[in-house]
């Protein structure tokens, strides 16, 4: 299947190959929750995720665009192995997860997570510096030295002086709280970021810094991003390629320029155009 063919189909469908071999790889994934409507007999069920395949490898970033409710968030969820697909497949360096300690732990080394509000995502109670040595306490990584010098090392990729350590979340600005959510999750060395709305929550001032930050973090880690928002504006300009969701479905994806610039599917062409400053000049989409 050629890649016209491929975003104009309506089911999404795995990426092309490009050389590298995927860490993380959705097949055909199922997400089905029960409503609190309906009958005890016949429950009203919510299909968050409907038949989703994707594909993320390191040094590419992945954007997931669509409206509030579309099934992004719990996309997000199965990636990182908080949620279990009701049907359909998660591979991590090409083999299937299974419902184990030892998998999920893997995952965990390899996978994090960057949440939307840095506020409720660290402990209050804990200072930076307990909040940085935490995943390399859980996972046992290094001595108490070690674990010293590399919570200093996350402060410094995320442009934070070394002054932040004893701090509490309270006493830094929210920029500043989603710099350190962003080292917590680089600890283990991933493989793979999954950030979920990572600047909605923060002021105009400072999005662009963080999205500037992630940016050169993937370039200088090698990382893979799967990069999720609502905002058509900040996808397209940090993502490599693009998936469009809608009703649990990816509809369109594909080059993040091709997608943007010729959209296929309605659903891409009206968000597109609720924002004409994307539009090319003297185009209408509609």
């Amino acid at each position: 299947m050629n890649e016209r063919s491929l975003r104009s189909a309506p089911e999404s469908a795995p990426e092309p190959a490009q050389g590298s071999a995927p860490t993380l790889e959705l097949r055909d994934v199922h997400v089905v929750h029960r409503a609190r409507t309906g009958s005890l007999f016949r429950p009203d069920l919510v299909r968050a995720v409907n038949g989703v395949s994707l594909s993320v490898r390191r040094g590419q970033t992945i954007g997931i665009v669509g409206e509030s409710g579309c099934g992004k968030s719990t996309l997000a969820r199965v990636l990182i192995g908080l949620q279990r697909p009701t049907r359909g497949q998660v591979l991590f360096q090409g083999k299937a997860l299974r419902s184990t300690a030892a998998d999920r732990r893997r995952l965990g080394r390899s996978v994090s997570v960057v949440f939307q509000d840095p506020s409720t995502a660290l402990n209050p109670r804990m200072s930076v510096r307990d909040a940085l040595a935490g995943p390399l306490i859980v996972h046992g990584k290094q001595n108490p030295a070690q674990r010293e010098a590399r919570v200093r090392e996350l402060l410094d990729l995320v442009g934070l002086p070394a002054s932040a350590l004893d701090v509490f979340p309270r006493q830094i600005s929210g920029g500043q709280r989603q710099r350190v959510a962003i080292a917590r999750a680089l600890a283990l060395d991933p493989e793979v970021v999954v950030a979920d709305e990572p600047t909605s929550a923060l002021d105009v001032s400072v999005r662009a810094q963080v999205l500037n930050l992630l940016a050169d973090l993937k370039e200088r880690l090698g990382l893979g991003m799967v990069f999720i928002s609502h905002d058509i504006n900040t996808v397209r300009n940090v993502a490599d390629r693009v998936a469009v969701m809608n009703a649990g479905r990816i509809l369109e994806f594909g080059p993040t320029e091709d997608v943007f610039t010729d959209p296929r599917d309605p659903y891409t062409r009206t968000l597109l155009a609720a924002t004409p400053t994307l539009l090319p000049a003297g185009r209408s989409l509609l």
